[in-house]
């Protein structure tokens, strides 16, 4: 089958073919664990660290910098693989079910710290764990992200199919989000049980999710014997992402667009534990603050779908943004007047995260055809053709899922890191399971500020970036046809 003409569903190459729902259903449900995996870690990790290991804010920051770090270095390589694996095999299944076998594991031992054990050796315990469960995550996340250019060609088709997976992504994240805190708050007198209780419930399902995912994989999509290719450590891997970095200006310009809205989100989801504690005085609130921000993500996913098929993708992702920035401007009140007021314009940020996630995935793939197009125009048909990194034009789909998940990552990560930085600068105090401290003015004042002000201006960044987006629907049509 030509990867160039047609999808594994069909053959026709602009809208007629449409995807069958069990498709779309199986491939949705792989979010019910990468939302998962994305939202608990950086919901509970840091206030793990701080607030029941007695590691300073700081270091704790530091741990899940690092292992971000390493799945910003290994994506690149992962991408490189599942090329491999499909010029190989014909298919994406083989790295992501060992994602979907590892990371469930991985997740377990990150919350695993026994009792009484030195904070130097938990903290080295749980970088080395969260390192494995990264990796693990990695090898799912990058095949899976290149998946909807290879299942459908369809413009249209694509916001279909990515709408349903943001569905999911939100039910995931009012799942694990919600329902993570209260199994942890089941067990006030050992916190540290309540926090393994909570990670193996919430393997379990992340294992379901990842593992119906990777039967949606297509097989047989290539019959290409492998051209002879990297090692798993070699810098072609590198060469081949900075190619589609250097090659592909509408990538460049969506990439760095959803990194500072991770970032920015990747901010408010650590923050919103402190939020809850130290602005709203429950900790139990974090639980409402999510029921906020996922019930009219739920809601208004299908009404982005029905805004972009009216105005266009990246139009209806500009308006998205914009109303996500204004929500965060209105939350900067929260500094001098702090109450539960604060829950609506969390809802109004929560519509608007919906088409924040579902429109640039859903332009990712267009973005992948359009560049594979393009090279095909200027090099004669065959299974040999490949540019000078190595890596043949019909199989660089999995080059940019590594590199797309690679920045998401770099900027939810930085999103810790910059509350960490800014809860050290404001004097933040922290404490171990059991002991009741008292936290300065500023510290409180540094945690509103960290959910309101900074991830409205790292969301004009992104409106600034995204106005370099220049690929239409015409064109995206055109390189299908």
């Amino acid at each position: 089958m030509d990867s160039r003409s047609s999808s594994s569903f069909g053959n026709d190459p602009v809208e007629h073919t449409r995807l069958p729902r069990r498709v779309v259903a199986r491939y949705a449900t792989g979010s019910l664990g990468t939302g998962g995996f994305a939202t608990l870690p950086g919901l509970v990790l840091v206030y793990y660290l701080t607030d029941s290991l007695g590691v300073a804010a700081l270091l704790a920051g530091v741990i899940v910098t690092l292992a971000k770090l390493w799945d910003v270095i290994i994506d690149p390589v992962i991408g490189g693989l599942s090329d491999r694996a499909l010029a190989r095999s014909g298919t994406r299944r083989g790295p992501m079910l060992i994602g979907a076998i590892g990371l469930p594991i991985a997740f377990v031992l990150t919350f695993a710290v026994p009792a009484g054990l030195p904070v130097a050796a938990s903290t080295l315990w749980v970088l080395v764990a969260f390192i494995a469960a990264a990796t693990f995550f990695s090898l799912f996340q990058v095949p899976y992200i290149a998946l909807p250019a290879e299942l459908t060609s369809g413009y249209q088709e694509r916001t279909r199919l990515l709408t349903w997976r943001v569905v999911v992504l939100t039910l995931a994240i009012l799942l694990f989000g919600a329902g993570g805190p209260e199994l942890r708050g089941l067990f006030p007198a050992d916190p540290l049980l309540g926090y393994l209780v909570m990670a193996i419930i919430a393997a379990v399902v992340l294992a379901i999710g990842l593992l119906v995912a990777t039967s949606v994989a297509p097989r047989g999509l290539s019959s290409i014997s492998p051209h002879p290719r990297p090692g798993v450590l070699s810098m072609e891997h590198y060469r081949a992402g900075l190619a589609v970095l250097r090659e592909s200006q509408p990538f460049r310009a969506l990439l760095l667009t959803f990194m500072l809205q991770g970032l920015a989100t990747g901010l408010m989801l650590a923050g919103a534990q402190f939020v809850a504690t130290w602005v709203l005085r429950d900790e139990g609130a974090v639980t409402v603050l999510f029921l906020s921000l996922i019930a009219p993500a739920l809601v208004f996913a299908p009404v982005w779908r029905r805004i972009a098929d009216r105005l266009g993708k990246e139009r209806a992702f500009r308006l998205a943004s914009l109303v996500f920035l204004i929500a965060t401007l209105v939350l900067v009140g929260m500094t001098w007047a702090p109450g539960w007021w604060i829950v609506a314009p969390v809802a109004v940020a929560g519509a608007a995260y919906a088409g924040m996630q579902s429109l640039p995935l859903a332009m990712l793939p267009d973005v992948i055809s359009v560049d594979r197009e393009r090279f095909a125009e200027i090099t004669p048909p065959g299974p040999w053709n490949a540019r000078p990194t190595g890596i043949p034009v019909e199989s660089r789909a999995g080059v940019f899922g590594g590199v797309w998940t690679a920045g998401e990552t770099a900027g939810m990560a930085l999103g810790a890191t910059v509350l960490t930085l800014v809860l050290a600068l404001s004097g933040y105090v922290e404490s171990s399971a059991g002991m009741s401290v008292t936290q300065p003015a500023q510290a409180i004042a540094g945690i509103s500020l960290s959910f309101s002000l900074l991830p409205a201006a790292l969301m004009f960044l992104s409106l600034v970036t995204l106005r370099r987006y220049r690929l239409r629907e015409h064109d995206v049509r055109g390189a299908a046809a």
